[in-house]
């Protein structure tokens, strides 16, 4: 394999898993403060949504979203008539990721904000601060540690997505990321590729994963 070609799709791989940590970061936060601090009708509901990528098998993830955003697809054929494509593009690649990773950003951040004393809330309450100056002052910053553990852990997983992408980005040159690259090579019997691939694959998410232990133990 050429090495242009491995600092190629690594380095897609690493712009596409970035883009998509921070597409899940708000939808993420969000849920997570929800989850931790709100009883609401439809709240086991709402959990097992966010959960139910984790559960289901990738490519039906896949499949749901190509549904949804092809061009016969209730968004799709909105955005078609807007201009704007996902499907088979790299916008199709980071939407995968983020689909896949958001549960594990949400389940960590939400273990980071339950984890934070409701006093120290109530106390910047009684004191005059709004809800959004308690959140960004006191439940934020406390709960920052399990908060970054949970993007670590969405980040990881969004670079070894592989069934989501495949089924709405395809292996396309300009959609193909690691683990699409990994699986293509094997295919054709390019081993030594597919391996070199492989070895890049799990140097970056060992590194990213066990970050992410550390800030999680010491949470």
């Amino acid at each position: 394999m050429m090495e242009s070609e491995l600092v190629r799709v690594t380095a897609f791989t690493l712009m596409m898993a970035a883009i998509a940590t921070l597409v899940m970061l708000p939808p993420g936060v969000a849920l997570a403060w929800l989850l931790a601090r709100r009883r609401f009708l439809g709240r086991d509901i709402l959990e097992t949504l966010v959960s139910l990528p984790l559960v289901i098998p990738p490519v039906a993830t896949g499949l749901i979203l190509l549904k949804v955003l092809g061009r016969r697809g209730p968004l799709g054929s909105l955005l078609e008539h807007t201009g704007v494509d996902i499907v088979f593009t790299w916008k199709a690649v980071v939407l995968a990721m983020a689909v896949m990773g958001l549960p594990l950003l949400v389940r960590s951040a939400r273990a980071g904000f339950e984890r934070v004393d409701p006093r120290y809330e109530q106390i910047a309450a009684t004191l005059g601060a709004g809800p959004w100056r308690v959140f960004l002052t006191i439940s934020l910053p406390l709960a920052g540690r399990g908060l970054l553990a949970g993007v670590l852990l969405g980040f990881s997983r969004a670079l070894g997505e592989f069934g989501a992408t495949i089924m709405i980005a395809g292996a396309l040159p300009g959609t193909r990321t690691l683990s699409v690259a990994i699986y293509r090579n094997a295919e054709i019997g390019q081993d030594a590729a597919a391996m070199t691939l492989l070895a890049a694959a799990v140097t970056i998410g060992f590194a990213a994963v066990s970050l992410s232990n550390r800030l999680g133990a010491s949470t």
